[in-house]
């Protein structure tokens, strides 16, 4: 349980690839986690086959304490992986070391007990590895899927902020998931460990995380900010084949232009809708850059990136052609 009224007002939302990273890996063992993502699981196995990925396993148990330095709560709301493998490359030896020997003492015995007492016996070559490692599975698995994943993240944290200036504080956060809750001025999460933590002016990060259904998972202590992860909202919708456009649409645009009209529920940057659709970066700004000069898609800028979005053209287009 998370408590003290003030640190409430400091609630922030924010991303992470080293967390999404952790808890892909995770789904290898943990048959829970992997309900939603079996496409990605076909996509990515035979190069997860030539990865090693015993350190990362030994260190990520379904039951027992997980080491916090290798899933570093974000400083800022948009960290990117680099950032992230700097904070865990820079953790202090005794803090890895102290880590690791609560997640092997936490240990039950398995078949990656060994793997611990070697990364126990040397925490910092532990250290380097476990990074290397963690590098090696964003790569592979992660990085070629992140626009995508990114995208479903992102439209979590404008939901939920919008939920917040709406209704406010208690209903946005008893909507996040069953297992969260507010409590008698104090935020309540479900799951091991359970516990009533002061945040001391730390204030509270809200993490969406596609790889985490079906469980949410706290982190209270310190040096981190307090920091609840919980299962991104349109999960099952993540590694859904796009739908066809309707046939009208189609032959009036042509069916590439007609099925990123109809993709565009939402702003989207140009990276994230060919990853989506499985197309070119190059061949969807095409297309794009031709629908917003008919009048149907506008650009606006978020950050550093275009992210298009349907016109109220572009909207009654495809309303229409779906009606008919």
């Amino acid at each position: 349980m998370f408590s003290a009224d003030a640190d409430l007002l400091a609630v922030r939302f924010a991303r992470s690839p080293v967390w999404e990273t952790h808890l892909a890996v995770r789904t290898f063992v943990d048959e829970r986690s992997r309900l939603y993502h079996l496409p990605w699981h076909r996509a990515v196995r035979a190069a997860a086959a030539r990865l090693d990925l015993g350190p990362l396993l030994a260190t990520n148990p379904t039951a027992g304490f997980v080491p916090d330095f290798l899933t570093p709560p974000p400083s800022h709301s948009t960290p990117t992986f680099a950032e992230q493998l700097g904070q865990i490359r820079s953790t202090p030896v005794s803090q890895v070391r102290e880590e690791l020997e609560r997640c092997l003492a936490s240990n039950d015995g398995g078949s990656y007990r060994a793997t611990l007492e070697s990364l126990v016996a040397d925490p910092l070559a532990a250290r380097e590895l476990l990074a290397e490692r963690m590098e090696a599975a964003w790569d592979a698995l992660v990085a070629p899927f992140w626009p995508r994943i990114e995208e479903l993240i992102e439209a979590d944290i404008g939901y939920r902020s919008h939920r917040l200036v709406t209704f406010g504080l208690r209903r946005t956060l008893n909507g996040l998931h069953p297992g969260i809750r507010w409590a008698d001025g104090a935020v309540e999460v479900d799951g091991p460990g359970d516990a009533e933590v002061d945040l001391a002016g730390r204030g509270l990060v809200l993490m969406p995380s596609a790889y985490a259904w079906p469980v949410v998972t706290a982190i209270v202590d310190g040096p981190w900010q307090p920091t609840v992860i919980y299962p991104v909202r349109g999960v099952a919708e993540l590694w859904a084949a796009p739908s066809s456009p309707p046939r009208a649409l189609a032959r009036l645009l042509g069916p590439t232009r007609a099925l990123l009209l109809v993709s565009l529920d939402r702003p989207t940057s140009t990276t994230a809708l060919a990853a989506r659709l499985g197309r070119s970066t190059s061949g969807v700004s095409g297309h794009l850059l031709a629908l917003r000069d008919a009048g149907l898609v506008s650009a606006s800028r978020r950050g550093h990136e275009l992210r298009y979005g349907r016109t109220r053209l572009g909207a009654a287009l495809v309303r229409g052609s779906k009606a008919g």
